[in-house]
């Protein structure tokens, strides 16, 4: 997920968007959006972005297997035909 500097930096962008108040609101406001940040990304099904990786390279090779499986079926099935066929 994020790390604690993102986190920051995001609540920090978010807290300079808002109207200029006092400089004790804002440290104030910066805290809450960071809690709530916090609690609100906390609560999401995330992964890392290793973990995406290594999924990605699983999702690769099950599709090349795939694609090889359904030539050799076809060829399987075409030497079922040519077998099957009256004449030979």
């Amino acid at each position: 997920m994020l790390d604690p500097k993102q986190l920051d930096d995001l609540a920090q962008r978010l807290a300079s968007a808002m109207p200029k108040g006092i400089q004790m609101l804002q440290e104030d406001i910066n805290r809450n959006l960071r809690a709530s940040l916090e609690s609100g990304l906390g609560r999401l099904n995330l992964v890392t972005r290793e973990e995406f990786d290594v999924q990605s390279a699983v999702l690769a090779r099950s599709r090349e297997k795939l694609a090889l499986l359904e030539a050799r079926i076809a060829e399987l099935e075409q030497l079922l035909i040519q077998t099957q066929t009256p004449g030979d």
